[in-house]
């Protein structure tokens, strides 16, 4: 009997370790109640989210989110609120956030329609779309001299998405090498696994810079999609109110400026997008 209530013991507390967070408890609620917010950041994800030299997470996106969270404390009146730090990947992120691992999902992830039939979004952070990025002198100068190339994706991602249906649309004859992540992606153009390398072009860029160890790339004038980022979370009307009106203010009040700046001076001056977003984003309180 003994061994029999101790079995069942177990599997009530695996079951409750593995089922997903209550949708009708508030997240907002849950951070004041244990002092702490879980946030998500993708370790290669440069300049948006990635781990630094110094092993703590940085990039633009994830100023945001720590802006995020002085606000929350506040709010919440917690001074000391606890910010853990989580990593996640292009696959693990969702379900990250299902679990409760995570509360904010502070990446380069794209809204779409299908994922808000799962997840609330921030307002836009960011505007990209998708491009390919090619060894020097291999740049195809047609979409039809596209055909045959081995092309390196993120799996999970958008761009995947995007390029996939394309190939069975029959509107590119490109193979697609499914990677974990982008530094596996540029190794793969680098060791001519791959012929190109696929992703939003803000990360191209960043990427063939920061771990391209100094081989000559170049960036395909073509776009495949529109990316349109957001912050991720669970569906919370209070967490989500939380997080825009953060962002609006920064918006509004010009203080995006210098986070702008401080990632994305070195790669190039933002676009016209990226500017008239902040301005159709800064929403009055």
């Amino acid at each position: 009997m003994l061994k029999r209530t101790l079995l069942l013991a177990g599997v009530a507390a695996s079951l409750a370790l593995a089922a997903p967070v209550s949708a009708s408890e508030s997240t907002i609620n849950r951070i004041k109640q244990s002092g702490a917010l879980k946030l998500g950041y993708r370790e290669n994800s440069v300049p948006f989210s990635f781990t630094g030299d110094d092993k703590q997470p940085r990039g633009y996106t994830v100023d945001l989110c720590r802006i995020v969270a002085d606000d929350i404390g506040k709010q919440l009146n917690l001074p000391k609120l606890d910010v853990r730090w989580v990593p996640v990947t292009a696959q693990s992120r969702f379900a990250a956030l299902k679990s409760g691992e995570i509360d904010l999902e502070c990446g380069n992830t794209t809204q779409t329609i299908s994922r808000r039939a799962e997840f609330d979004f921030s307002l836009m952070t960011f505007v990209d779309g998708a491009g390919l990025l090619f060894r020097e002198g291999e740049v195809p100068t047609t979409v039809e001299s596209l055909k045959g190339q081995r092309v390196a994706v993120v799996a999970g991602t958008t761009t995947e998405t995007t390029l996939d249906q394309m190939i069975k649309a029959g509107k590119l004859g490109m193979l697609l090498i499914r990677v974990p992540d982008h530094d596996a992606a540029i190794k793969a153009l680098t060791d001519r696994t791959a012929t190109a390398y696929a992703a939003d072009r803000t990360v191209l860029v960043t990427t063939a810079l920061i771990r391209g160890k100094g081989q000559p790339f170049a960036l395909a004038e073509m776009q495949f999609s529109y990316e349109p980022y957001g912050l991720m979370m669970r569906r919370d009307d209070d967490l989500r109110l939380a997080v825009d009106r953060t962002l609006a203010r920064l918006y509004r009040s010009g203080e995006i400026g210098p986070i702008v700046k401080r990632w994305f001076e070195p790669f190039g001056k933002p676009g016209d997008a990226l500017q008239a977003m902040f301005l159709l984003n800064g929403l009055p309180e």
